[in-house]
């Protein structure tokens, strides 16, 4: 499909000789079509071209050579140069696009590329909380976003399942264990241990110590410890994917932190023979001061047992030999900038190539807070994502119960409404906002949210079965769509591609999310006002044909969050 980014680009660099992808990056969609359909920002080379913006903007005009089949026309105002494109010529490109494919903005923009995406990574034998929904979705957007642009994508659950809250809770399991029916309800079960071990050892430092010792064990592989947690862990994960199934959430790798404590001795080895690995109070440290980080990576603790950070080194360095990765993705929350600044800092020390060590990115999110501030397992004050899930499924089973008594298959429906309410509310602001989690909100059914997109889809789909069929292409004349409302709405859908790149330019899935509240907008503003079902055949053939495409971008963005789309409500 043709490139109107890439032909405005090419023109200024060939006045300017300054690269064309660099100034493809600045152009901008302006908000008001009397500002053109596309802007570029001259101050962005006023430091290099040494000359006001406006100045700038009036030279390139005068100088720059377009196709004016494409480009028909070119005005400065202020420091901006605005193209205006041939809405015909848009128009044809989309429709024709459209009519050649299943899967469009589809892309082979990443192949020969690998991306590892490390996401959800609950604990074991804690409540799967709300707080992990934002790695678990936005992970699995991105994991979605990346495969679909041709990325050989490979998504990681990089489970809690080892460090010193094991030791804790096998303590917890030997003091208390008969008390307590684990098989029956195993993370209620094992939350209350787990509570109650730490109280214990606030009041009593043997105990602590005892838990530390634990770990100790486990890691050195002594059967009793060892047999308590893969207990633990076959319990939790069963729990787990009960969420799993109802968010649609899949993974290709179940490795979690355990999959490396054999793996550990060979990173420790490495850094030793760097002579950057030193004792400090007892524990092996890699000093970072110089880096401009101030808290040293504990590689080994004290008592010998290893860190978080030793275990994801292992990781990476698993991960660049397994996965070849270009990419290497991880999605947790903004609390964990400082152990990743540290973790990819000590990575450089490990002897690869540093391609691995430049493709490690951090994918921070702000926390999922209560009004009354932040959850905490030890205080026993968490929302269960699995309890959000099935209350969000119940209320959009009464709204629909209220609205549409005869709907069939009512229940199916609800799921997909309330799942889908509750993963849009969450991709729907950017990713680094902290995120108050209220019921009224996050289960609001008006306004930009995911039942509104949903409900726009449905209503295209009522309009094919009123229209009886999709028109041919052939039959689909472009003159009957360049009123406002049309080309508005198509200019969207031809921006379809793009805006999945940028997602993965910045990984950053609300890009996504806000683009399909502005398409479905922009198509309500078109349906009220157009009248689709019309006699004279032309029109109708071009404006149903328009809805076929925009049903078809809402469907695919929206199934590449995560959501899933009903085709009645």
């Amino acid at each position: 499909m043709i490139d109107f980014k890439e032909i405005i680009s090419n023109a200024i660099s060939n006045v300017t000789n300054i690269s064309q992808y660099e100034l493809k990056t600045y152009i901008e969609v302006p908000k008001e079509s009397n500002n053109g359909d596309y802007a570029f920002p001259c101050f962005r080379l006023a430091k290099e071209l040494k000359k006001a913006p406006q100045i700038i903007a009036t030279d390139i005009k005068e100088k720059i050579e377009v196709n004016e089949n494409e480009i028909i026309k070119i005005e400065v105002a202020g420091g901006y140069l605005n193209f205006f494109i041939n809405k015909k010529l848009l128009v044809d490109e989309v429709l024709q696009e459209i009519s050649k494919t299943e899967e469009y903005g589809k892309s082979e923009i990443g192949k020969g590329k690998n991306v590892v995406i490390d996401y959800s990574s609950p604990n074991i034998a804690k409540p799967f909380h709300i707080g992990h929904l934002r790695s678990t979705v936005i992970g699995g957007a991105l994991y979605n976003i990346y495969k679909y642009l041709g990325y050989n994508t490979t998504g990681v659950n990089h489970l809690g399942d080892y460090g010193t809250q094991f030791g804790k809770l096998i303590e917890g399991y030997k003091l208390w264990g008969e008390e307590y029916d684990i098989e029956k309800n195993p993370i209620d079960e094992l939350t209350k241990i787990y509570i109650r071990i730490n109280e214990a050892c606030k009041e009593d430092e043997q105990v602590l110590e005892n838990c530390r010792n634990n770990f100790k064990k486990l890691e050195n592989g002594d059967p009793y410890c060892v047999e308590i947690w893969e207990k633990f862990r076959e319990l939790s994960l069963k729990e787990f994917q009960k969420v799993y199934d109802l968010l649609g959430s899949k993974f290709d790798s179940w490795n979690g932190e355990a999959f490396y404590s054999d793996k550990m001795p060979e990173v420790i080895d490495i850094l030793e023979k760097t002579g950057k690995l030193i004792e400090s109070q007892g524990a092996k440290i890699i000093d970072l001061e110089d880096k401009g980080i101030n808290t040293p990576c504990i590689i080994e603790k004290t008592n010998g047992s290893t860190t978080y950070a030793t275990r994801d080194l292992a990781a990476i360095l698993y991960r660049a030999r397994t996965y070849d990765f270009d990419k290497a993705l991880y999605v947790t929350s903004y609390e964990q900038v400082l152990h990743f600044k540290q973790v990819f800092e000590v990575a450089k020390l490990l002897g690869l190539d540093e391609k691995y060590t430049n493709g490690l990115e951090h994918v921070s999110f702000g926390m999922v807070l209560l009004p009354t501030g932040k959850m905490s397992t030890r205080e026993g004050n968490v929302v269960k994502l699995n309890d959000l899930l099935n209350e969000a499924i119940s209320r959009a089973k009464e709204i629909i119960e209220q609205k549409n008594p005869q709907l069939e298959n009512k229940d199916e429906i609800a799921k997909k409404v309330g799942i889908g309410a509750v993963i849009f509310n969450d991709l729907s602001n950017n990713r680094v906002k902290d995120e108050i989690f209220e019921w009224d909100t996050i289960l609001n059914f008006q306004g930009e949210t995911g039942p509104y997109i949903q409900y726009t889809y449905v209503r295209t789909k009522s309009v094919l079965e009123k229209a009886g069929q999709v028109p041919d292409i052939k039959d689909v004349k472009s003159e009957n769509l360049l009123d406002e409302s049309s080309i508005r709405t198509l200019k969207l859908v031809y921006s379809f591609e793009d805006i999945l790149k940028q997602v993965t330019d910045k990984n950053e899935p609300s890009i996504l999310s806000r683009y399909l509240i502005d398409l479905a907008k922009a198509y309500s503003n078109f349906y009220n006002e157009n009248k689709i079902i019309v006699d004279k055949k032309d029109v109708q053939n071009a404006r149903v044909y328009l809805t076929y495409a925009v049903g078809k971008v809402l469907k695919t963005g929206a199934e590449l969050l995560g959501i899933e789309m009903p085709e009645k409500m």
